[in-house]
């Protein structure tokens, strides 16, 4: 992943809440939690990838990882 997010429009989106305030370098904390949740998806779907004996990480690998992960983290 060579392109960063842009600094500027992750700032934006993080002070639409004006009530709420926010440091210095929050949308670098933000951008770092990305990637280690793209990070940890990588990581499951390869695992899902090796328990159905398949040589590349298809699609429903990272669907199913996702279903897993979203579930996991609501309730």
């Amino acid at each position: 992943m060579s392109k960063k997010a842009p600094r500027a429009a992750l700032k934006l989106h993080m002070k639409k809440n004006t009530n709420i305030r926010i440091g210095k370098n929050a949308d670098l904390m933000a951008q770092l939690n990305i990637l280690v949740v793209l990070h940890r998806l990588a990581e499951e779907s390869r695992v899902k990838a090796f328990e159905e004996k398949s040589a590349t990480i298809k699609v429903h690998h990272v669907r199913a990882v996702a279903k897993k992960l979203l579930k996991s983290t609501r309730g």
